[in-house]
């Protein structure tokens, strides 16, 4: 098990676990006009597109042999990667052609989620709260994925690559579930609230 990391890198980066605090305080004052059906719609996607996203992640290390066991079953992939599963190590041995890739991958994945928003709600707020909690879904959803899947993280403290735009994200595990689960907290609180107005 790895050591507990209390910050992420590049410093900046911990500064989005203060999205979820200060969208709420903006929420609670004039509501979300966001019915239970659109949440529901919107995690059912990002639980889907975290699976799609895991099974793309999986598939590009097995593709270019960063992941132990490619050449056989899922299964054979899942029982010998685990502890080799190091995505700060895989980020620098990708070759440059699929890093950009995964760049345009990334860029694509911010689209989607941004795209659902808009087709999702009407209001500026509620675009926004739609996709944060879409985001915060799909990031628990993908974590979940890898894990179903190759048994990857081991464990919250397991270090990850969270981006690459404009620069690599480093941080374990355990950061940005924690972001996500408490941006989905911040999105059902204020609906609640918005609800026994």
């Amino acid at each position: 098990m790895d050591t507990f990391v209390l910050f992420a890198e590049p410093w900046w980066v911990n500064l989005f676990v203060a999205i979820p605090f200060a969208a709420y305080y903006f929420w609670k004052r004039g509501g979300l006009h966001i019915s239970g059906r659109q949440l529901f719609i919107a995690a059912l996607f990002g639980i889907a597109f975290g699976f799609v996203e895991a099974s793309v992640v999986v598939y590009l290390r097995a593709a270019v042999g960063l992941l132990p066991g490619y050449g056989g079953t899922l299964s054979d992939v899942a029982s010998l990667s685990s502890p080799l599963y190091q995505q700060a190590k895989v980020l620098a041995e990708l070759p440059r052609s699929l890093l950009a890739v995964e760049f345009f991958r990334e860029i694509a994945t911010m689209i989607m989620l941004v795209s659902i928003a808009l087709l999702t709600a009407t209001g500026r707020r509620e675009q926004w709260a739609i996709f944060l909690w879409t985001f915060g879904v799909w990031d628990i959803f993908y974590y979940v994925g890898l894990w179903a899947t190759v048994r990857w993280p081991s464990s919250f403290t397991t270090p990850d690559v969270l981006f690459l735009i404009p620069v690599p994200w480093l941080s374990q595990v355990w950061f940005p579930i924690l972001v996500s689960a408490l941006t989905l907290l911040a999105v059902a609180v204020a609906m609640r609230t918005s609800n026994h107005k």
